[in-house]
């Protein structure tokens, strides 16, 4: 009997993508997730579940022979389309960052599980930035400095890079960055 339950065991398998995902704020975003198994199904058991560090799992919507039971905080958010269980996420906001589960139960000559987790990071697009100078009148030639400060309002994993006529400027004895 062992023997035989092990065999159906690995019978299951659930694909998801192997690296972080990442979306966009304000924009929709779809965890693709594949399964198959090689035994006859009476029953196909989807769960989702959404975990962010230091905090316990939360159920957002499952589904039992393709019928969808939402959790009814959730239900306008998450989009699950059996048999398919890929999840759709619309709109992602910056606390939907972290881990997803994806649980897939099938009931046919016993009951064979798999689950999966798939991380999720959300990017904030970078707003246009701003040029402010100091001292703001300018400067004379050859007299004092002048203070160039950028910055921008919104945005995730921002870089700043100073251009002038079309090269990169790098620090040295004219220019100090900060």
């Amino acid at each position: 009997f062992f023997h035989f339950y092990a065999g159906i065991c690995s019978a299951l398998k659930l694909t998801v993508p192997s690296h972080t995902i990442h979306g966009i704020e304000g924009q929709p975003l779809l965890l693709t997730v594949d399964y198959n198994f090689n035994a006859t199904a009476s029953e196909i058991q989807i769960i989702w579940l959404f975990e962010k560090s230091q905090s316990n799992p939360k159920y957002l919507l499952g589904s039992v022979n393709e019928r969808v039971v939402p959790d009814l905080e959730y239900q306008h958010k998450f989009t699950l389309i059996p048999p398919n269980a890929s999840l759709r996420i619309n709109p992602l906001h910056l606390s939907d960052e972290g881990n997803y589960i994806v649980k897939v139960n099938v009931r046919g000559n016993g009951t064979i599980a798999a689950s999966q987790k798939i991380q999720v990071a959300v990017d904030v697009p970078v707003t246009k930035p701003s040029v402010h100078t100091e001292p703001s009148s300018g400067v004379v030639e050859y007299i004092g400095n002048i203070t160039l400060k950028c910055t921008v309002n919104r945005g995730t994993r921002v870089a700043y890079q100073w251009i002038k006529n079309g090269k990169r400027l790098h620090a040295g004895p004219n220019y100090t960055f900060s």
